[in-house]
């Protein structure tokens, strides 16, 4: 098992198609095809199942690729680190959408301030998304709502938050300020996409009561979906600390739901198998600490 078979792999998984890989590496499509049978041979297991001449990752083959992209992030990081030693380090750091607006540029700034050498690069995508990268090793700190399912990671709590369900101007609940999960459930919804760890914790929520909801609408964008409550499109359940400017505006009000829990913390995330340099541990101490 090689390095150079390692990297194939992890091309194929990532664009799905032997042909696109080979384009992609400037090889030959029966080179490529000739390593993915040698790493099946030699691990005794099918790593993708062809079925329409279409490839499909196999529970073997996802597991191979998570530790081909940790081996292989961790070779690239020992050149980079070797080769550029004594100039200044890089820390990526990846956050969740909510942290990643409110949270993140005054951590980012502070940081950047205490220590001008390290180079800062950042992530902000969903929750899933964000423990996948760090997972996968191409992140070294993941901060992120919701509590990770992966046994390999090293998660710490570091603060604490809550969701507020919002209304707008004209809708029913807007005077009465208060319902029942299950009338809550009978109005439209406008919501974040499922692996936001908003999403997660709503629908969590209401399942505890045997409820779900199917929104009407559902965004990556939280100003869309303000705008759209605040045009009384639709219920929506936020995070307080971003729509607290538009609640004290007088554009949408929280609607109090009596046992509804949407209390929530946020988490930091590491992998217990990755070097982290003296930087990224710093960077942890002061998150964990509260002192960004």
């Amino acid at each position: 098992m090689t390095l150079r078979n390692l990297r194939i792999f992890r091309t194929v998984c990532d664009l799905g198609s032997v042909t696109a890989a080979a384009e992609k590496l400037y090889l030959s499509q029966p080179a490529v095809s000739a390593v993915i049978g040698e790493m099946e041979q030699h691990f005794g297991v099918k790593l993708f199942d062809r079925i329409s001449r279409r490839l499909h990752i196999t529970e073997a083959g996802k597991r191979v690729y998570e530790y081909a992209a940790h081996i292989l992030t961790l070779y690239d990081e020992m050149e980079n680190g070797i080769r550029d030693w004594g100039k200044a380090g890089v820390l990526r750091i990846g956050s969740s959408i909510t942290i990643g607006n409110r949270l993140l540029p005054g951590i980012v700034k502070k940081f950047s301030a205490e220590n001008p050498e390290i180079k800062l690069k950042v992530t902000i995508d969903n929750s899933s998304a964000i423990e996948r990268l760090v997972t996968q090793g191409e992140l070294d700190v993941g901060l992120i709502e919701g509590v990770t399912r992966q046994p390999q990671l090293i998660v710490r709590q570091f603060m604490e938050d809550k969701l507020v369900v919002l209304c707008g101007r004209g809708h029913p609940l807007w005077e009465k300020g208060e319902t029942s999960p299950r009338e809550l459930c009978s109005y439209p919804f406008i919501l974040r996409e499922k692996g936001s760890g908003t999403r997660e914790l709503f629908d969590s929520s209401l399942l505890i009561h045997n409820l779900a909801v199917e929104p009407v609408w559902e965004s990556i964008s939280t100003s869309a979906i303000v705008e759209a409550v605040a045009e009384n499109l639709g219920l929506t359940a936020l995070p307080y600390r971003l729509v607290e400017k538009e609640i004290k505006r007088g554009r949408v009000r929280t609607v109090e739901v009596p046992g509804l829990s949407l209390t929530r913390n946020f988490y930091l995330l590491r992998h217990g198998g990755k070097y982290l340099s003296g930087a990224g541990e710093a960077f942890i101490r002061k998150v964990l600490d509260g002192s960004l």
